[in-house]
This record gives structure tokens, C-alpha cells and sequence, in this order.
């Protein structure tokens, strides 16, 4: 069953390691530092909201152990989202953080509610955001209603002292579509 779980846990690259390189909108899309909810929420004309989708205690997987730099199998906090522009889904977002790490750091994810993770990180000055890697999502680790093969992923830790939160942003159709209908 390990070589079944092996194969479809994706390959996370920083920018210098994609080949080929996407085209332009997307790789400014992926590799953008800034905060993404305070893009989504001009792209949208301020018609910006979150949907908590699921969050509490589950085993984190293989690859988000890996970054976080815990034991495999190691038990996290799970808080999954849509970010919504003009009502539909953009971008299905993921973050996770280590139980033992965030136990005691005073950062309590449970509270967020509809409020956007990113926007808290990103206020704080005490968190220092890392390296951005990207990859094609696995289709099976998305929700039903958005699951489609090949969709762009970025994520990135964000650490305050011992404590690493890992954000994962899934780029759906959706928000390619705003670019389309754009054009003259």
C-alpha cells in the first residue's frame, strides 16, 4: 500500500527547478509573494469571501510532514477552505500545522471561522513566509465539486519560532475565467 500512496503524492519545485516554465499570468499568479486574499479581493472587486470547508485533528500527510519537518504520520490541525471571488471558487486552499508546534504558540486556528488564514499570517509580522514550491495537485486530494486532473498548486510555511503553518493553494478554472472574460 506504501508504493499506492508514494505515487500520488506530488512533487513540490521551487521556480528554479519547473521546467518547463509556465506561461507568464500564471507563473505571476504562483510565485507571487504578496498576500493572496488581498489579490483575490481586488481581482474581484471587493466580492471577496472565505468557505470553511473542514478543519480539526487529523494525520498529516507524507509531504506536509516532510515540509513541516515532523515525524511521518504526525498528528495537525487541517483547516480546508475555498477562497471566493464574486461567490464562486477560486482557489480551494489548504493549511495544516503540526500538533506538538501548535499546542502552546498561543495561535489558535479553530477560531478563524470565515476569516481569510492568509490575512492573519500576513498581518503578523512575527511570521516569516518561506520558499514557495509548486506542483500539479493530486485530483483525489481536491473536494468532488472542483476535482479536476493537472490543476497548479502553490504552498509555503510560514514559521514563528517553533510553529510552521502550511499553506497549500489550489489555482481552480474558475479564477482563470475572470482573465478571459476580461479581454476585450
Amino acid at each position: 500500500m506504501p508504493h499506492a500512496v508514494l505515487a500520488h503524492t506530488p512533487r513540490w519545485l521551487s521556480a528554479s527547478h519547473l521546467h518547463p516554465q509556465p506561461g507568464a499570468l500564471l507563473r505571476d499568479w504562483l510565485f507571487d509573494e504578496g498576500s493572496l486574499t488581498r489579490r483575490l479581493t481586488e481581482l474581484s472587486a471587493e466580492q471577496f469571501s472565505v468557505t470553511p470547508l473542514s478543519e480539526g485533528w487529523q494525520v498529516l500527510r507524507a509531504d506536509e510532514c516532510q515540509a513541516l519537518g515532523v515525524a511521518i504520520e504526525s498528528l495537525g490541525w487541517v483547516r480546508e477552505v475555498y477562497l471566493r471571488g464574486r461567490g464562486e471558487p477560486w482557489v480551494f486552499a489548504r493549511s495544516v500545522a503540526a500538533r506538538e508546534a501548535l499546542e502552546g504558540s498561543g495561535f489558535d486556528l479553530s477560531l478563524l471561522g470565515s476569516r481569510s488564514l492568509g490575512e492573519l499570517l500576513f498581518s503578523d509580522r512575527a511570521f516569516a513566509r518561506g520558499p514557495i514550491e509548486v506542483c500539479r495537485y493530486p485530483a483525489t486530494w481536491l473536494p468532488a465539486e472542483v476535482r479536476a486532473e493537472g490543476l497548479w498548486a502553490r504552498r509555503s510555511c510560514f514559521s514563528r519560532g517553533a510553529l510552521g503553518v502550511l499553506v497549500a493553494e489550489v489555482f481552480l478554472p474558475t479564477l482563470w475565467q475572470q482573465f478571459e472574460t476580461a479581454q476585450p
